[in-house]
């Protein structure tokens, strides 16, 4: 990390009322790799339960241990929480979520850090790989990866056994190799075409629910029933269900998932990721809006950079507004197209 983007060690007061778990998680890595504490009061205030579930609790603790941190508040429920971060030391680092969270959510909150630790580090994370409001395993392996190689990162990440709410019990293992110098990110075209994809992950479900979800799917996005692969994950522990639909540029690769839910319809799962995609397709913009998101962080380690994107988001105002407290960094957004957003550190 740029010795420039160090700041001082005063303890920082963060507000988790209007963020949720991804708040949170942004503020564990930034204190991890800038070793600032922070204190964080109404943790997921506006949520209909507020304070830290168990997923939540994960990746603090799994923080913690990374750098032998000093916690308070770390327990379910609490709105309250004091970080106080140490070194970070390289491992072999096992983490269970002991239910269906997000295994890939813990992995983005580790990752900055231990590119940061003095030696090579190995994750193994159980719980859900495959879950609503996160990325699915796929698109950290193949969208969020890529674009790090492209700025010097070497990590890789496998899938063991996929994992779905709410048994969990799938398992994401990842090696970390330290960065030896952050190259600056420029992402603002998406290059020569490559292809489309799609996938459906099934696990104990009735059969009919992927075939549903298959032929909508290819119908508002206009493929053969062919182009989408039904892969049967019957090494689940328990049952579930994911669509993911891809297109694959030179310089970029986006993947928009559904995934089922009980009292929602295949159809309704297939319509959603397809209009993603779609959506997606119709811009010229490179960076989708959830990978926006997730390049701040290391675009502001890398000390400057910039991508195109689609609309700015709430939660990406959100962890701008936080990198900024934490780091001597000012984002700058652009409009430069219809539709098309610039996101610069210069």
């Amino acid at each position: 990390m740029p010795e420039s983007l160090t700041k001082n060690t005063s303890i920082l007061s963060i507000s988790g009322e209007s963020g949720g778990g991804q708040l949170l998680r942004s503020s564990l890595s930034l204190a991890l790799v800038t070793g600032r504490a922070f204190r964080m009061t109404n943790i997921r205030g506006k949520r209909p339960k507020p304070g830290l579930m168990r997923q939540h609790l994960t990746c603090v603790k799994a923080a913690a241990e990374v750098c032998g941190a000093e916690v308070e508040g770390a327990e379910m429920g609490s709105t309250e929480l004091v970080f106080t971060p140490g070194k970070i030391a390289a491992g072999d680092y096992r983490f269970a979520i002991g239910s269906g969270g997000s295994t890939t959510l813990v992995l983005q909150t580790l990752l900055p850090a231990l590119l940061h630790a003095e030696a090579s580090s190995t994750l193994r994370i159980e719980g859900g790989t495959h879950n609503p409001m996160a990325p699915p395993f796929e698109f950290i392996e193949q969208c969020f990866l890529p674009v790090l190689w492209s700025m010097g990162v070497d990590a890789t990440v496998t899938l063991e056994r996929p994992g779905f709410m709410q048994a969990g019990g799938g398992v994401l293992t990842a090696q970390i190799t330290p960065i030896k110098k952050w190259k600056k990110l420029k992402l603002t075209d998406r290059g020569e075409f490559v292809e489309t994809f799609g996938r459906v992950l099934h696990a104990h479900l009735p059969g009919e629910i992927a075939k549903r979800e298959i032929i909508t799917a290819s119908k508002l996005l206009e493929w053969p029933e062919n182009h989408i692969d039904l892969r049967y994950a019957n090494d689940s522990i328990g049952p579930g269900n994911a669509i993911m639909l891809g297109a694959r540029f030179a310089n970029i690769c986006e993947i928009t998932a559904g995934i089922a839910q009980l009292g929602r319809s295949a159809e309704s799962v297939a319509i959603s990721a397809a209009k993603s995609l779609r959506g997606y397709l119709a811009s010229p913009a490179p960076v989708g809006t959830h990978l926006a998101d997730q390049l701040l962080l290391p675009m502001a380690l890398a000390g400057g950079g910039v991508f195109h994107t689609l609309a700015i988001t709430d939660h990406t105002r959100t962890n701008i507004a936080l990198i900024e407290q934490f780091l001597p960094v000012k984002f700058e957004v652009d409009e430069v197209g219809p539709g098309v957003r610039s996101v610069r550190l210069d």
